[in-house]
């Protein structure tokens, strides 16, 4: 550990979940650093990039300006074209969209009701439509000349094209949800000409909700959280939906990292990423996710000092318009750098 390091662990004196006021230029947070015990064995603790750190008792308050060698927010999160009054304002709204869904969803959860299986044979509820009704009417009433993409019924705009677009997943995990099990989560992200600069995944049966946005640190109900270090992949705790969703090519490739992390770990859908960004869970390996599936997540990941890309390395993106197709990706989220980086070596894609 650097000295610096040292005296930042020293003056916090974080023991476990220690939650620690944090002030930035611009707005208040906190921090949340994962007890020591749930770290790899190469991990410690995370940099913090320009934040001043009120000590309790002190009137006097430290500027530190450590040097990014562990995750954080990456450079592509840490500056915003946005002004603060509409990023603020696109923030109230999605947090007003995943109210709307949530309501919906508990009035459903673990009762009885019909499911019905889509032209994939995958598995939808009155629920899933409900929920993204609610979600299109709150985004309508507020930004009308927003465009909307949803999982259920896929363009909503008058126009052929938006600058901003909302795609939405009201339930992604339904299996998960039909079965009873609080690991689902309700998917809300935006888009400004084609790139996600909000993203929510929320639970609500359990009321968490990680809240990602362009230019600020992803938060937890409120709170900043971080992802962990993790530098050998030897030590990643690993997570992906179900290995039989693999086939073909894609089978051989996620058996290969599978084969070298030290604890694979199943069924928990967009649940496994929000885990990542909590500095629980160190890799997510996934293939044929869809854009509704992975858009939100981009920016919880990355504003927690992640990377999110495909199985090549690419940046995600994905066009939204009437005629745009939900085409398949393969993702693979980390923690650290350096496991991402040996999860592309492992999984060699074309």
């Amino acid at each position: 550990m650097s000295a610096i390091a040292m005296v930042v662990h020293s003056q916090l004196q974080i023991v476990g979940y220690k939650s620690v006021p944090l002030t930035s230029s611009s707005h208040s947070s906190t921090f949340i650093s994962p007890p020591s015990s749930l770290r790899c064995s190469s991990g410690s603790l995370s940099s913090l990039v320009g934040f001043k750190i009120s000590q309790p008792g002190s009137r006097l308050c430290r500027r530190l300006s450590v040097a990014m060698s562990s995750p954080g927010v990456n450079n592509q999160s840490i500056t915003s074209k946005y002004d603060d009054s509409q990023v603020d304002s696109f923030v109230e709204v999605a947090n007003k969209v995943a109210d709307a869904a949530g309501e919906v969803i508990r009035k459903y959860f673990r009762k009885s009701f019909e499911i019905l299986d889509k032209d994939d044979l995958s598995p939808v509820t009155i629920a899933d439509r409900a929920a993204e009704e609610s979600m299109v009417s709150v985004i309508s009433e507020n930004f009308p000349s927003h465009a909307i993409y949803g999982e259920e019924n896929g363009w909503r705009c008058t126009q052929q094209t938006a600058q901003y677009v909302w795609v939405l997943d009201p339930i992604d995990g339904t299996k998960s949800f039909i079965t009873g099990k609080p690991l689902f989560g309700t998917l809300i992200a935006l888009l400004h000409e084609g790139k996600p600069i909000l993203g929510i995944i929320d639970q609500p049966i359990l009321k968490e909700r990680w809240m990602g946005v362009s230019g600020r640190r992803t938060t937890l109900n409120g709170l900043a959280i971080s992802t962990r270090l993790c530098k050998n992949i030897s030590q990643a705790y690993f997570y992906t939906t179900s290995p039989h969703l693999f086939s073909g090519e894609a089978e051989e490739a996620f058996a290969r990292v599978r084969s070298k992390v030290k604890v694979p770990l199943y069924g928990c859908d967009c649940y496994a990423y929000a885990l990542l960004a909590s500095g629980f869970v160190d890799l997510v390996v996934e293939s044929g996710l869809k854009p509704y599936d992975f858009l939100s997540l981009v920016p919880v990941i990355e504003g927690a000092g992640g990377l999110i890309t495909d199985w090549k390395g690419q940046r995600l993106h994905w066009e939204a318009s009437p005629d745009a197709r939900a085409t398949s990706f393969n993702v693979v989220a980390a923690g650290d750098p350096a496991v991402h980086q040996q999860a592309l070596d492992l999984l060699q894609w074309p």
